[in-house]
């Protein structure tokens, strides 16, 4: 059971607001380490230097999509650890089972609440104190 608190955590969204929004209900969960990155290739460079437990990232992003930025998380041994959570507006299947193969902890399907949020990072770290 972590604390939200202790949990570092990156959204990675093109849209600001999203990344805003996002954060701001992190913040109400008791996260304190959140950090931004509009695309794929600046949540890379991010994972290099920063330790993550915690990967929010949109689907669809111009540079590198979610489902590629999932997988080159997976593939480096630095991060291939970090929970990975999906946040899409899609309901399609061939994602879904794209991203299962290639190592998604869980999805985060948009229009989302604080509620759905919590249970999101929860099914993978368990509850939050």
């Amino acid at each position: 059971m972590p604390a939200a608190s202790q949990i570092r955590a990156l959204i990675v969204d093109d849209q600001s607001s999203i990344r805003s929004v996002l954060a701001s209900h992190m913040s109400e969960l008791g996260f304190t380490g959140v950090a931004q990155r509009k695309d794929g290739k600046e949540a890379l460079e991010y994972l290099e230097t920063n330790p993550t437990h915690l990967v929010i990232s949109d689907f669809n992003m111009p540079e590198m999509d979610g489902l590629e930025l999932l997988k080159a998380v997976r593939a480096n041994p630095k991060t291939k650890k970090v929970a990975f959570i999906i946040l899409t507006g899609e309901a399609n299947k061939d994602l879904v089972q794209k991203a299962v193969q290639a190592g998604v902890n869980n999805f985060l399907a948009k229009p989302y609440t604080v509620a759905k949020l919590r249970e999101a990072i929860e099914k993978v770290f368990g509850h939050l104190r």
